[in-house]
């Protein structure tokens, strides 16, 4: 088992390897393309194999550690190149290759004719390379080498166009932006290693084991990492690179949004689950930053008007919701909602994808309408996705944010419940405002547009997605139903942090008439938000200038332009009036300058002592006895 289990990381490097070097000379997109994704299907395979090996293993015994080889062994610094197998693992491994290998098929006939085929392939693969080798890892250090990896892939896909200018600046905005998350992970690391003497996860949330709740170290390190999650897992204040990324092909947008990078975060802190438990100030913190980003990002989709910018605002909000989670120690939820959102979220992403491909690269749903009748599997596989994740039973997006609402509403309250009550119907209302001026009304486009339905390559996994999107939800039914899959599943994974939770929080009462009253309340939000949104949107063909608080959210609360004001412009005019010109010019290049001019004077006042006259010398010579002799006779 262990010797073919490392082919799930290094077909997807082999795959890389193959296009970013041979790719362009063999000049076939079938081979590239269909090699790519068969790089991404073996390591799922992989993957069942190992789930049916994991199930026959008693449920306290589901976790088996492959160690390859020593990578770094400096005095009592070391590092092993070894995986984690375990349940959480396990289904991101089935998420990311099987969720990816249907984005690599879809590409293939999204990127037909382009001249970086090759090119964008290879990328695709070393994204999901990086991916595999940050959830198997079991050390801190080669967690941040796929850490790392996804986010230079994401540099190198968001900006893949990179002869258009803003597809440059989006790539660097996130490559930045990732910086800041990427120092507090570093940092968190570094403590780890300083009080711990290990950065393997299982020797680290061994030796948590029997610390106190709240310990201000546990809690410095909680929060560091929580920083590192910011950024990945874009949250307050660190999402503004997610909405820009969308510059990108729009698989690339499916890939990162959906069923990778945007998740690191939430599985770095689900597989540290311990650490948060013995932290629960870091977890309220976790807990207030996912409402304030679910609502904020969910307002801002209320009143964008590109497809995949909705949709952008949207994974912010739905990340949100998983962070929800997260703060209140339902990291079981947390994690379904993760799966779910893969479905529908990657078909939603590659729905829009195959309406811009439709629609000639328009993105503007303004200049859409109509286009259910062009585009009928493009449309029923969008209006599956978009009733997933409004929450309408039963569909996938219901049992897990079900899940979320009834999970806060216990542990944290009826206020966090209410407020995330509300962002759910946001939810609902945003989508089908997209669904009804998007495929919906009379056409609103060009004549020379000519809408047109997508080939085979990118409507089946759009098929395969909305099947995923009807059924997903049923391993998590709701607790009064019975017995949850994912609840059993997972309980190796965070049975210590659930006792640890257990010890300092009062086991909340099991009420099924309060979870029924919750679903209610929650399909009855969702409902009306749909009704009046569709109403609202699916008939109208005019549309006037925003104003007031519509047009502040359009312009997405002038987040952009306040970091520009407080943080950007700042840092460069200090950096161009006092770094530039003063610091380095006047003070280093001084130094250096006057060191190097005043070397050089004393050696032009030096040499004219070598005059190469010989009386001067005896002189000299002379001279320099005399001051001898009377250094010796005051002395």
């Amino acid at each position: 088992m262990q010797k073919y289990f490392i082919l799930i990381v290094a077909l997807p490097l082999l795959g890389f390897l193959i296009n970013i070097f041979f790719g362009k000379k063999i000049n076939s997109e079938k081979f590239s393309g269909w090699l790519s994704s068969l790089f991404v299907l073996i390591p799922f395979l992989i993957g069942i194999s190992m789930l049916f090996q994991l199930l026959k293993l008693p449920p306290e015994s589901r976790k088996i550690v492959f160690n390859y080889f020593n990578w770094i062994s400096v005095g009592n610094f070391n590092v092993d190149y070894s995986f984690l197998i375990d349940p959480l693992s396990l289904v991101m491994i089935l998420v990311v290759t099987g969720i990816g290998f249907l984005i690599h098929v879809y590409s293939i006939g999204y990127m037909h004719g382009d001249d970086g085929f090759a090119r964008f392939f290879s990328f695709l693969n070393l994204f999901i390379f990086a991916m595999l080798h940050l959830i198997l890892a079991d050390n801190f250090l080669v967690v941040f080498l796929g850490w790392e990896g996804v986010g230079l892939c994401s540099y190198l896909l968001i900006g893949f166009w990179y002869e258009k200018k803003f597809t440059g600046d989006a790539a660097k905005k996130a490559f930045i932006v990732n910086r800041i998350g990427d120092f507090g992970f570093m940092t968190a690391m570094f403590l780890v290693f300083a009080n711990f003497g290990t950065l393997n996860i299982s020797a680290f949330t061994g030796s948590i084991a029997g610390f106190a709740v709240n310990t201000p170290l546990l809690v410095t390190i909680a929060l560091l990492f929580f920083v590192g999650a910011t950024g990945k897992s874009a949250q307050i204040p660190l999402f503004v690179w997610l909405p820009d990324a969308m510059a990108g092909p729009t698989p690339v947008s499916a890939l990162i949004h959906a069923a990778t990078m945007v998740t690191a975060g939430i599985y770095l802190i689900a597989r540290t689950s311990l650490l948060y438990a013995l932290a629960p100030t870091a977890s309220t913190v976790i807990l207030i930053v996912g409402i304030a980003t679910a609502i904020l990002s969910a307002t801002i989709a209320l009143k964008q008007n590109d497809i995949k910018k909705i949709l952008a605002y949207s994974t912010v909000s739905q990340l949100g919701f998983m962070f929800i989670a997260l703060g209140t120690h339902s990291y079981v939820a947390a994690v379904f909602h993760l799966v779910t959102h893969a479905f529908f979220k990657a078909l939603m992403f590659l729905g829009s994808g195959s309406v811009i491909h439709g629609m000639h690269e328009e993105q503007d749903i303004r200049k859409m309408g109509g286009l259910k009748d062009k585009m009928k599997i493009t449309y029923i596989t969008f209006l599956i996705g978009a009733i997933a994740i409004s929450g309408i039973p039963p569909f996938a997006g219901f049992f897990s944010k079900d899940e979320i609402l009834y999970k806060t509403f216990i542990n944290a309250g009826i206020i966090p419940y209410l407020l995330v009550l509300i962002t759910a119907g946001f939810t609902a209302f945003y989508m089908f405002r997209l669904i009804g001026l998007t495929f919906f009304g009379k056409p609103r486009y060009d004549a020379h547009i000519h809408p047109h339905e997508s080939p085979g390559t990118m409507t089946i996994p759009l098929i395969i997605l909305a099947v995923l999107s009807v059924t997903g939800g049923f391993i998590g039914l709701p607790h009064l139903l019975g017995f949850n899959v994912l609840d059993h599943w997972f309980e190796p994974v965070f049975k210590n942090a659930e006792m640890v939770i257990k010890g300092y929080t009062p086991e909340a009462e099991h009420s099924a008439s309060v979870e029924i009253i919750l679903i209610f309340v929650s399909i009855i939000v969702a409902s009306v938000a749909i009704y009046i949104s569709f109403k609202k949107y699916s008939k109208q063909d005019k549309f006037t200038e925003e104003k007031g608080f519509g047009k502040v959210l359009e312009n997405k609360y002038y987040l952009d332009e306040i970091y520009d004001a407080t943080v950007v412009n700042p840092i460069y005019k200090t950096s161009e009036s006092f770094l530039w010109k003063i610091f380095d010019v006047k003070i280093i290049d001084g130094l250096v300058n006057g060191i190097a001019g005043f070397s050089s004077r004393l050696s032009l006042d030096w040499r004219k002592i070598q005059s190469g006259i010989i009386h001067d010398y005896a002189v000299l010579a002379v001279s320099g006895v005399i001051l001898i002799i009377l250094f010796f006779l005051f002395k």
